[in-house]
């Protein structure tokens, strides 16, 4: 979110869409925290803005290892362990005395973070079966979804109240509850053996590619898309990307075998979950700024204000957990990229004066009751066509198409925003905002036609084993 208010002498884009609003990839509760923390521990713009970057970074590029980590010591023990350290790391972050040691406890957050989320959604698809696995998709969507719109009010809350540390404090008590919880219920599983020779050049390339793409896109929207810092970041995660592909062409034991990233279901489930955390984030994000710098709601306000945002979203993943196994994923998610096409086509249309809650919070309910069904048809294509031994590097693949389509997402926009209200639109104005509104409802609108062809027709399988959908 954004860092705080810019000076008074900025020029009109930099006062509605304030410095470092770029680096941040998704919203978080520590997003809103940003301004108390950088007064706590006298960071400065930049330094708050790697305060999120630094997640990021760690939770994207190390995704894949992580999930290919779950494959190989047991989705359970990649869980429990990917939770123990971010537990740990919460609490070090809620403790940290200055700017450093936070940094490091958000590099440890993300890196659990990323053997943590393929673990999970691997343990879903492999222990739910057939309209079951279905609906515990839906759910997986829902909280996902969820937790993107309630972390704007969690954070205004915490931060309003006892302070910006309690957002990671928070996380150390549920932690502890999950672990406990989750070590009595979750059955143990064989345990994969470990290869002879681990695929460490494979694990460097794509780790490497991922964090430097994922940098790039960030740092975009504050140095500019043909920057010689955006160029480089660029093409340097191109060629990561062509030495992973040697790499795994050669590789006795691959960390991703290249075969299944030319399967169809997963080439579309990723391609979905690209286009749905590409729109989803950015229109909290925008929805966000625009309540704050534009109507001059403060933190806890613009949080209640995402209250039915996070309603719709819950909603609509549930019932597209349960159309899926009716429809099939091709038709739940393109109808759901229609749906978010109509909320981005609303909030396109806020009249000139800025307006109020009314003309902004029932657009982004609507693109979020849309986006809810479309992580569900994303997830449920990739996984519902792979064995149980590939289902956590498959969502590693999945869930880091998600943090890419964020990031992008949100530097697009910004900079959409940015070249509008830097048109002529003073501070308090609307322009910036309506064009990326409208570029996100074009953006929808074609990507359900895209999804109408590219995702496999019928339902997701019932029956477990091979699957191969090419």
């Amino acid at each position: 979110m954004a860092v705080g208010s810019a000076p008074p002498d900025r020029e009109p884009a930099r006062a509605a869409l304030p410095p470092g609003m770029c680096g941040v990839s998704r919203l978080r509760p520590s997003d809103v925290a940003l301004p108390s923390i950088g007064a706590d521990l006298d960071l400065g713009r930049e330094s708050l803005t790697w305060v999120v970057t630094a997640y990021a970074l760690a939770f994207g590029g190390l995704m894949i290892l992580g999930g290919r980590i779950a494959d190989t010591l047991g989705r359970r023990t990649g869980f429990l362990l990917g939770l123990a350290v971010f537990t740990a790391a919460s609490l070090a972050a809620g403790f940290a005395p200055n700017g450093a040691v936070l940094l490091a406890a958000r590099v440890a957050q993300g890196a659990a973070a990323a053997l943590l989320s393929p673990a999970a959604l691997a343990l879903v698809t492999v222990t739910f079966h057939g309209p079951e696995r279905n609906r515990a998709l839906g759910v997986w969507a829902a909280i996902g979804g969820t937790g993107a719109a309630a972390g704007v009010l969690v954070g205004g809350l915490l931060t309003a109240g006892p302070g910006w540390a309690w957002i990671f404090f928070a996380n150390v008590p549920i932690g502890v509850v999950v672990l406990v919880v989750a070590a009595s219920v979750i059955p143990s599983e064989p345990r994969t053996a470990s290869p002879a020779r681990p695929d460490l050049p494979g694990a460097l390339a794509a780790t490497a590619g991922t964090a430097a793409l994922i940098l790039g896109v960030t740092r975009a929207g504050d140095v500019g898309w043909a920057s010689p810092w955006t160029f480089s970041s660029t093409a340097c995660a191109v060629l990561c990307y062509a030495l992973f592909v040697l790499v795994e062409r050669r590789a006795g034991d691959p960390l991703v075998p290249l075969a299944l990233l030319t399967r169809r279901p997963v080439i579309s489930g990723a391609f979905v979950m690209l286009v749905a955390s590409g729109l989803l984030i950015p229109l909290f994000f925008l929805g966000s700024l625009y309540m704050q710098h534009t109507l001059g709601f403060g933190s806890l306000r613009t949080g209640l204000a995402f209250l039915p945002v996070a309603v719709a979203v819950t909603v609509g993943a549930h019932v597209g957990g349960l159309l899926v196994g009716r429809l099939g994923t091709r038709a739940v998610g393109a109808g759901g990229l229609v749906i978010a096409a109509a909320g981005a086509l609303w909030l396109s249309r806020l009249p000139g004066d800025g307006g109020g809650m009314s003309d902004v919070v029932p657009g982004l309910a609507l693109g979020a009751a849309g986006l809810g069904p479309a992580f569900v048809a994303a997830t449920t294509t990739a996984m519902s066509h792979v064995r149980h031994d590939e289902a956590g590097i498959t969502s590693g693949v999945v869930n880091t198409f998600h943090e890419l389509g964020g990031a992008l997402g949100v530097a697009l926009v910004s900079a959409i925003a940015a070249a509008g209200l830097a048109g002529g639109v003073d501070g308090g104005g609307v322009g910036g905002y309506t064009d990326a509104f409208l570029a996100c409802a074009g953006t929808a609108v074609v990507a359900a036609l895209v999804t109408s062809v590219l995702v496999p027709a019928g339902r997701p399988p019932a029956s477990d084993g091979p699957r191969h959908v090419h």
